[in-house]
C-alpha cells in the first residue's frame, strides 16, 4: 500500500469564484511544488478546462518524470441545491458529463462584472473562450439523477463540504438518500472527521476525506491529506472513493 497525498476538490479560473491565478499550468505546477500525488480540479458544473489541465500534467510527467496524477472531476451542483463531486474514470467520460450539466444548467448568464469571469484556458495558459450560462447556478438535476448519470460513465459520487450550513446534502435534504449507496463523504478541511461523527450520528457508516476546496494558489493544500491505495491508478482511487469495503 502507498500513502497517497491528496486534494481532490480544486477550481480553476473557469469556475467564477476562482481567481484568475488559477491556471492549467499554475495549478499543476503548484500541486507539485506542495508534493502531492493525486489532484481532481473540481470546476462549478463544467469541466472544460480539464483537457488542458490534464495535458500540462502529462507533459510534465514526460519531462521530469513526475508522478502527478489528474482525477477528472466536476462539482455538480443538483436541483435541491446541493454540491456534489462527480469524480470520472477518464476525460472523455468527464466531457461527457460536462455536457449534459450544460444542457441542464437555466439560462442565466454570467455577469462578470458581478460573478467574475469564466475563462476557458489551452495547455500554454492561453484564454481561448468563456462559459456564457452562469455556472453556480443549480442545474435541474436531481441527486438520484445525476447517480445514475455518473455511474453509467464508470464514476462516483462524493457529497461535499457535507458539514456546511448551505450546499451540502445535509443542508438541502436533512440526509443522504440511502439508495444511492454513497460510500465517501467530503468535509470542509476546517472540521474534523472525529466531529462530523460525533454530531451526526448515522455518519458514522461512511468514510471521509478533506479537501481545500481551493479557489487560489495558496489553498491548495499542502502534502496534509493522505489515502491508503495499493496504487497510483486513477481507477483505484474510483474504486476506494465508492466503497469502503
Amino acid at each position: 500500500m502507498e500513502k497517497v497525498a491528496i486534494d481532490l476538490h480544486i477550481h480553476s479560473a473557469l469556475s467564477p469564484c476562482g481567481e484568475a491565478e488559477m491556471t492549467p499550468n499554475n495549478i499543476v505546477n503548484m500541486a507539485l511544488i506542495k508534493e502531492l500525488d493525486f489532484i481532481a480540479v473540481t470546476d462549478h458544473n463544467t469541466a472544460k478546462n480539464l483537457p488542458a489541465i490534464m495535458a500540462v500534467a502529462k507533459e510534465l510527467a514526460k519531462e521530469t518524470g513526475t508522478g502527478l496524477c489528474i482525477l477528472p472531476g466536476i462539482e455538480v451542483t443538483t436541483k435541491e441545491e446541493a454540491h456534489v463531486l462527480a469524480y470520472l474514470p477518464t476525460l472523455e467520460a468527464a466531457m461527457k458529463l460536462d455536457a449534459i450539466v450544460y444542457d441542464h444548467l437555466p439560462d442565466v448568464k454570467n455577469e462578470k462584472a458581478l460573478f467574475g469571469p469564466q475563462t476557458i484556458m489551452d495547455a500554454e495558459d492561453n484564454i481561448i473562450g468563456e462559459v456564457d450560462k452562469l455556472l453556480i447556478s443549480a442545474t435541474d438535476i436531481g441527486v438520484n439523477q445525476l447517480w445514475d448519470l455518473v455511474t453509467d460513465l464508470g464514476g462516483v459520487l462524493v457529497p461535499a463540504h457535507i458539514d456546511r450550513k448551505s450546499y451540502s446534502l445535509i443542508s438541502s435534504l436533512g440526509f443522504i438518500p440511502l439508495e444511492l449507496a454513497v460510500k465517501t463523504c467530503e468535509v470542509s478541511k476546517k472540521e474534523t472527521f472525529e466531529n462530523v461523527r460525533k454530531n451526526i450520528r448515522f455518519f458514522k457508516d461512511y468514510q471521509f476525506i478533506h479537501g481545500s476546496d481551493a479557489h487560489q494558489l495558496e489553498d491548495i493544500a499542502e502534502r496534509e491529506y493522505f489515502l491508503e491505495l495499493p496504487d497510483m491508478q486513477r481507477q483505484t482511487l474510483i474504486n476506494y472513493l465508492g466503497s469502503i469495503d
